[in-house]
């Protein structure tokens, strides 16, 4: 079953922002986590939110950055500033990404792009939202757990949507924070992007796949449970090897990556219909994916 609405998932766990832009709120007995720094604009509705489901926001103790693209850290630097006790989690790439302005300007204009084209901008004008360099991480990786009493988050690196990508998993739950390492529930089917290493990200997938999942609580489009959760990890295995076969024939058919980048783009045009991401990088991201897809053939 796929939930697309915000609101209570279970007893300790929340699921906040937009559909096409989640955060998760989990309730530990020693602490509060928010999972995933979604866009900068959903600020507004999270801050109604919290009052519309009793949460206190003075109450959370981290938040855990899954990777480092503008639609996954846009919340943090709101946070950081009004509540600095909070520990901001990232890995040592994501984190060693935050200190070059270069980064955090395209962070900043991406994520205006989103306030502006969502009619979000009288509702953020007076919210500091923007990445300036003043905001400090602590680095987390492969291993690592962070405890919240009763509730113990263990992280595993899974590169492949991003260089910097991890993944967070609670055992006791069976509940997976797979990021964009997993697929994405979007509508009723699974898109694969595994934008900055197709390989690695079929590897990460597969890494995951070893897991007992009940709930999958995606960046995108929503969390998942039941008998689909169970499966979800496998199945978009599946489909990232098809969405490989697809990216490989328009390869053979155009003998051009970048025409069949963007017929890739073409063809799945609809994954960006909710326009969160501007149509140029939509197209970048099909053309690096049949590039690398033509450059390292999957192993037979």
């Amino acid at each position: 079953m796929r939930l697309k609405k915000p609101g209570r998932i279970r007893d300790n766990l929340w699921f906040l922002g937009w559909e096409d832009s989640c955060v998760y709120l989990l309730v530990g007995r020693d602490g509060s986590i928010l999972i995933n720094g979604g866009v900068s604009g959903l600020v507004p509705d999270l801050l109604a939110q919290f009052d519309e489901f009793g949460i206190d926001a003075s109450h959370i103790t981290a938040i855990l950055c899954l990777h480092s693209h503008f639609d996954h850290v846009g919340i943090l630097p709101y946070f950081k500033r009004l509540y600095p006790q909070i520990t901001i989690y990232a890995s040592a790439r994501a984190r060693k990404l935050f200190t070059k302005p270069k980064i955090t300007s395209a962070i900043n204009e991406a994520n205006r792009y989103v306030i502006e084209n969502r009619g979000l901008t009288d509702r953020c004008r007076k919210l500091e939202l923007e990445w300036e360099g003043d905001i400090e991480c602590e680095t987390i990786g492969e291993g690592d757990r962070i405890d919240l009493g009763d509730l113990e988050i263990l992280i595993y690196e899974t590169p492949g949507h991003s260089p910097c990508s991890i993944s967070a998993y609670v055992p006791r739950l069976n509940l997976l924070f797979p990021s964009e390492a997993g697929g994405l529930p979007w509508r009723d089917k699974i898109i694969t992007y595994g934008t900055s290493n197709f390989s690695e990200y079929e590897r990460s997938l597969r890494r995951l796949n070893d897991l007992e999942v009940s709930y999958l609580c995606s960046d995108h489009f929503g969390c998942v449970t039941g008998d689909e959760a169970r499966d979800f990890i496998g199945t978009s295995i599946q489909e990232a090897r098809w969405r490989r076969r697809l990216m490989e024939a328009a390869y053979q058919q155009t003998g051009s990556v970048a025409a069949a980048g963007r017929e890739m783009a073409l063809v799945f045009q609809d994954e960006n219909a909710a326009d969160l991401v501007p149509r140029d990088l939509f197209v970048a991201a099909h053309h690096h994916m049949v590039k690398h897809v033509i450059h390292y053939p999957a192993s037979r």
